[in-house]
């Protein structure tokens, strides 16, 4: 196709179908070079059209908005019922964990019934309270301003303490996951504690629907070779699992 204006409508319009495409999938459907391709997506992502990622591109519309807990709470329950689940497996005797904000980290400790002693260490006042009624649990709320979108605290009070702990596991959500940026949240405030919580973990463990994936949010986490380990639903895209795998990462279809 040598007719620029319709390359630049045709490669939206099958971002508008598909969310997220590659480059090389691109060049086959519109007869092309990569190199061409390329540049329409340099021009396009100029025009504030898409995103361009290392090798593929998605929509702008991909860029995460921050929403209220209680919101969050209702969409993709399933989902984080049996992530959660699987999440809960991972417990161990005596293990010292942290577990970060986000609804699909507070079904999370809803499903927490473990029987041996545990020690939680989280930013989340929900968990902190859900977790307060099991006795063999002990609790550590981190302190700080609280952020009440997420009814969690964030802040240098919260970091500090996060320097003097070291623990074995970290439970952490996130709004985006794109294999180029890393993954993310809405906030860059509670983007900057999780980095702190990751510094004090031994092992990274995010857990997040397949709606998270291919999205940006505004805070970046950490880049994806920093995760050990990511548990999701079946839906997650397949070519972004593989490649994830492919690092060395685990990941947990549920």
């Amino acid at each position: 196709m040598r007719n620029i204006a319709k390359r630049h409508k045709a490669i939206l319009n099958e971002l508008h179908k598909e969310g997220y495409i590659a480059v090389k999938d691109l060049s086959n459907l519109l007869g092309v070079s990569e190199v061409t391709i390329r540049k329409d997506l340099k021009e396009l992502e100029n025009r504030k059209l898409l995103l361009r990622n290392s090798g593929s591109a998605s929509l702008l519309s991909s860029l995460i908005t921050d929403r209220h807990i209680d919101e969050k709470e209702k969409v993709q329950v399933d989902e984080k019922l049996r992530i959660a689940l699987a999440a809960k497996s991972l417990l161990r005797k005596n293990d010292k964990i942290i577990i970060a904000s986000g609804t699909t980290l507070l079904s999370f400790a809803e499903k927490i019934d473990f029987a041996s002693p545990l020690t939680v260490i989280t930013s989340s006042v929900k968990v902190s309270l859900i977790l307060s009624y099991l006795p063999n649990i002990e609790v550590i709320q981190l302190g700080g301003a609280m952020r009440k979108s997420s009814a969690s605290v964030i802040g240098p009070y919260a970091e500090t303490l996060l320097t003097e702990l070291n623990c074995n596991k970290l439970f952490i959500g996130a709004d985006g996951i794109d294999l180029d940026f890393g993954v993310t949240t809405s906030n860059i405030a509670e983007a900057h504690l999780n980095q702190y919580m990751i510094n004090s973990a031994q092992e990274v463990i995010v857990l997040t629907d397949s709606t998270k994936f291919r999205k940006r949010g505004f805070g970046k986490i950490c880049n994806i070779n920093q995760v050990h380990h990511i548990i999701t639903d079946l839906d997650a895209p397949q070519k972004d699992v593989q490649l994830i795998m492919e690092m060395g990462i685990k990941v947990t279809l549920v």
